[in-house]
């Protein structure tokens, strides 16, 4: 089966034969199919489901990430209304609306919190800059007249920060990227210069997972971020565990984070109460 997108839509073709169609009009808030048809030779064979289900897929209907809106008409019938259930469609009014808003993950647990603590930052500093989705958030936080250092060991690392920065419009001059270890970060700032580091450990997302962070660059890594913070910087970092990267890492961070002195810091570890313990564990010191 192919989905092959229109202008006013998608169509569905099996080999040479256009089987179905799903017709909508894109709004600055809401996403509106008009009509999902399927030619009735092929009903009830769950090529509607099918149709309906790349749609929202090409559409950003299933990204974890961005929130989405979607409506549609009112069902004729039970058998339709149960059809668009399935789906998340659910009465609002005089149609039917699917939304979805983005899953509260590690990631955007650290970026909000971020984000909710720093007024006007001045220097950011993502320490794994991985696929560039860090990177890019706090290029945003910094704004025009703040700047952002992205470091990470691998070539690829900084090629996808660099195509996603581009994708996303930022300009050029507002983000360093830097081909070195997290560990040196202190060779490119001064001391007590950093408004937030940003640490997201683990493996490059899409690459080769045996080839991974490690406590013995990590550690260094962490004690020079809190080196470069201003008092009141935040240090954030995602710990992670599970069958391929062992637990060392994560252990380790966590026994040095417990032994940084009140007196200096706050220490938080927020752990997801309802997630397995391999889950992605957030954490933040800020600088006293």
């Amino acid at each position: 089966m192919r989905l092959v997108q229109t202008e006013n839509g998608f169509d569905l073709y099996k080999e040479k034969d256009r089987i179905g169609r799903c017709t909508l009009t894109a709004g600055a808030q809401e996403t509106r199919i008009d009509r999902l048809w399927i030619d009735p030779a092929w009903r009830r064979r769950g090529y509607g489901s099918y149709l309906l289900r790349q749609v929202l897929h090409q559409l950003g209907g299933y990204d974890r990430e961005q929130p989405s809106c979607f409506a549609a008409p009112l069902p004729a019938g039970a058998g339709e209304a149960a059809f668009w259930e399935k789906f998340d469609f659910h009465p609002q009014g005089d149609r039917l609306v699917r939304r979805r808003k983005p899953d509260l993950s590690a990631v955007r647990l650290a970026q909000d919190f971020l984000s909710a603590h720093l007024v006007q930052p001045r220097l950011l500093v993502d320490a794994t800059c991985g696929n560039g989705g860090d990177t890019a958030f706090l290029c945003r936080l910094a704004g025009e007249g703040g700047r952002v250092l992205a470091f990470d060991i691998q070539p690829a690392a900084l090629d996808s920060t660099r195509a996603r920065l581009a994708r996303e419009g930022i300009p050029e001059g507002r983000c360093r990227l830097i081909l070195d270890s997290h560990a040196r970060l202190l060779d490119y700032l001064q001391p007590g210069t950093a408004d937030a580091v940003m640490f997201n450990f683990g493996w490059l997302p899409g690459a080769d997972h045996t080839v991974h962070s490690q406590a013995g660059t990590s550690i260094p890594a962490l004690e020079a971020a809190l080196q470069a913070l201003r008092p009141g910087g935040i240090l954030s970092a995602i710990l992670y565990s599970g069958a391929v990267i062992g637990n060392s890492e994560k252990q380790a961070a966590l026994d040095w984070l417990q032994q940084l002195p009140l007196t200096r810091y706050t220490v938080l570890v927020c752990r997801f109460a309802n997630w397995a313990d391999t889950a992605p564990l957030p954490c933040f010191v800020i600088k006293k």
